[in-house]
């Protein structure tokens, strides 16, 4: 969450998972298809990239926000005369990139989308971009999950933001009763959307609730055999340090830990052992220099086999622990 992952890296990502890329719509009204020459598209990536640097974002933007895949890439300087099929125009394009270039603002948000995982998910401003390393903790979820029969089972996640933790759970444990909870309602459509997208509307099975870390989840407190956060944990006073990408247009609700970037995860560890059901688990994501402050908060508050997790780059990213049985 401290910084913006590249477009370039999160989309090689997951394509590597099987992302179906270049399939995001957050064009709008454009056309549906645009048809321009491929020496006319090389030429006016020659003339953007004579600015500077940006080659991958340029390319992202291209393939996420145009349409036009690596492969498709490939082929416009083995065959320039081919006439090339876009999403949108070559000036709509440019207009997204200048807005990128000069005022920082994400690709994900100018395109509509951001990969992750096997999914492509709607973004907009007032929610935080997924980042690549939360993937992981679904992957965590899955293998810490207690031994309960699926159609049982109740998970939650908590701060749920773009829906990215929720669709993936929904999709990987359809059988079992979920909630998806965030402070944010703008939060909340973005979330029942991307549910919709993936085949995993909200319903009888799969709850959206508008509420604090908790509260609305109080009728289940002792039933919960899992639950999930990715909450805020930037300390307060490292957030002007931010990449302006992240300062300037993600949320702060997301963003701001409190002074010491624990606030949001004492609240969750508080009510923890009264929300979970006996033998339920708890997996966080926190601060990469947090670890032991998060493994001792999860001892402290009486929950047992705390455990450090490492993402993708080696970094004790993520903590779990759990409810005692007895």
């Amino acid at each position: 969450m401290v910084s913006c992952p590249s477009p370039a890296s999160a989309s090689a990502s997951s394509a590597g998972s099987g992302c179906v890329t270049g399939s995001c719509s957050g064009m709008g009204s454009q056309p549906s298809a645009v048809t321009v020459a491929a020496g006319e598209l090389l030429a006016w990536r020659r003339r953007l990239l004579a600015a500077g640097d940006g080659g991958p974002e340029l390319d992202w933007l291209l393939e996420f926000a145009g349409g036009l895949g690596r492969e498709g890439r490939l082929q416009l300087q083995l065959q320039p005369r081919q006439p090339v099929q876009l999403r949108a125009s070559l000036a709509a394009l440019e207009q997204l990139w200048w807005r990128h270039r000069r005022a920082a603002e994400p690709l994900q948000y100018l395109a509509g989308c951001c990969p992750w995982r096997d999914l492509d998910l709607a973004v907009a401003p007032g929610v935080l971009i997924p980042r690549q390393e939360t993937e992981l903790l679904v992957d965590l979820a899955l293998q810490r999950l207690p031994a309960v029969p699926e159609a049982d089972l109740h998970w939650a996640d908590l701060g749920t933001g773009s829906g990215c933790l929720a669709v993936a759970l929904a999709r990987a444990l359809p059988a079992a009763r979920g909630f998806a909870v965030d402070l944010s309602q703008v939060a909340l459509t973005l979330t029942a959307a991307n549910l919709e997208r993936w085949g995993t509307p909200p319903g009888e099975r799969l709850s959206l609730l508008h509420s604090d870390w908790w509260s609305a989840l109080e009728p289940w407190w002792g039933h919960l055999h899992l639950v999930v956060s990715n909450p805020p944990y930037i300390p307060t006073p490292l957030l002007r340090a931010l990449d302006p990408v992240v300062r300037d247009h993600e949320p702060t609700l997301a963003l701001d830990g409190g002074s010491d970037g624990l606030a949001a995860i004492r609240a969750i560890v508080a009510c923890a052992p009264r929300a979970l059901a006996p033998g339920g688990v708890l997996l966080l994501e926190h601060h990469h220099d947090h670890s032991q402050a998060v493994l001792a908060l999860l001892a402290a508050a009486g929950l047992e086999r705390g455990r450090a997790h490492q993402d993708l780059d080696g970094v004790w990213r993520f903590a779990s622990a759990v409810r005692s049985s007895n």
